[in-house]
């Protein structure tokens, strides 16, 4: 079912997305070559702990994974493209690093994602980045009143597509409120004016998620969580919680009030 917010609800999600973009600036300015994903996550374990938070990852466990989730951020490295599970690897310069957060605030979640390179990168990988941004911008300029979900899909996909990227095949967006996944589903690539008409009150999370390789097939590591590109190609996540509103989209995950 799909509960549309009311404005103090939409309130709430966005005192939660102000702990999350805080916290994941805190960690890109923390990356260098020689730091573990793991340092990154005790590091944003105690933000968010400071914060008076609670990561919604952390000990999440829906049907399909084999074990309730360890960490409090994923940190997906080069080919890995979400669920990269933070641990004793440590990066190297020209790295791409993806790394997402949610978290719970008084009962209301948000969600948010990054991708950075370490160190000095090749310029295939920043453009790749770039690109993943875009196709996020884009999805959240259509998030507009009487436009529909596959407005969203739509713009993400011809943003992405028109690099030659890839989109992670059966992944995409999803509703953000009490519970980090909620319906309704927010795909990636779809047709202008099909599906869910975009009500004030919705909130949802965007998040591109692009392959350089320019396939759209996956594979998961033995730990069950990790997704890679099939061809090791990498990867890059782009991602923000927003809500619809009355006349423009409001992201909740900008770090500053925003209506």
């Amino acid at each position: 079912m799909i509960e549309l917010k009311t404005a103090s609800e939409v309130d709430a999600c966005e005192a939660a997305g102000k702990i999350v973009a805080d916290v994941l600036t805190a960690v890109r300015a923390h990356v260098a070559p020689g730091v573990t994903t793991g340092e990154l996550d005790r590091l944003a374990a105690d933000l968010i702990a400071d914060a008076g938070a609670v990561p919604s990852f952390l000990g999440y466990h829906p049907s399909w994974a084999p074990t309730p989730y360890p960490g409090v951020i994923c940190a997906s490295v080069n080919d890995a493209v979400v669920h990269g599970i933070p641990g004793r690897e440590r990066l190297r310069r020209g790295d791409v690093l993806s790394v997402d957060l949610a978290v719970h605030l008084d009962g209301w979640c948000a969600d948010a994602a990054f991708t950075t390179i370490v160190g000095d990168g090749d310029p295939r990988d920043a453009a790749l980045v770039e690109t993943a941004e875009r196709a996020l911008a884009a999805g959240i300029a259509a998030a507009v009143p009487g436009a529909r979900l596959g407005d969203i899909a739509h713009a993400i996909g011809t943003v992405a597509r028109a690099g030659g990227y890839g989109l992670l095949a059966d992944h995409g967006g999803h509703g953000v409120g009490r519970s980090m996944h909620e319906a309704p589903s927010v795909a990636n690539e779809g047709r202008p004016g099909r599906g869910l008409p975009l009500r004030p009150g919705l909130v949802i999370a965007l998040e591109p998620m692009l392959l350089a390789g320019g396939r759209d097939a996956y594979r998961h590591d033995r730990d069950g969580w990790t997704i890679r590109t099939a061809d090791g190609s990498r990867a890059v996540h782009a991602e923000h919680t927003i809500a619809i509103t009355e006349d423009r989209p409001r992201v909740l995950t900008a770090g500053r009030p925003t209506a």
